[in-house]
């Protein structure tokens, strides 16, 4: 069973820079679409960026779509999202998701099949 493990949160200061990693076990994350997400305290989960898994589509959200860049390394079997210009209401638990040959990508968490635990942003001075 395909396990993702988010790494790469912490502690910035606005206008700073974090990029955040979510890499596969004993699966190659080559035909899966891959989705990161993100969810603040009493808000709803919000679609950030998205690539298919051929990388030929990838979607961003209104809210980060001139700061934040989803890139895969398929040697590294992991999917990052670079996000710069980190604003305080970027604080959240970022978790990325997967789809086995989603052909366009989507933010509809249902229809994601597996999530990993989450790792935790928080942007303040």
């Amino acid at each position: 069973q395909l396990q993702l493990v988010e790494s790469g949160g912490g502690l910035v200061q606005p206008g700073g820079s974090l990029r955040l990693s979510c890499a596969a076990s004993r699966f190659t994350l080559g035909g899966y679409t891959i989705g990161w997400f993100r969810q603040a305290p009493g808000k709803e989960r919000e679609g950030l960026s998205c690539i298919n898994y051929n990388g030929d589509h990838t979607r961003s959200g209104d809210s980060v779509k001139s700061r934040f860049t989803i890139s895969r390394d398929s040697a590294k079997n992991t999917v990052y999202l670079q996000m710069n210009s980190l604003k305080p209401e970027d604080t959240a638990v970022y978790y990325c998701a997967a789809r086995f040959k989603l052909p366009l990508c989507t933010f509809s968490s249902g229809a994601f099949t597996t999530w990993g635990q989450g790792t935790q942003v928080t942007v303040s001075s």
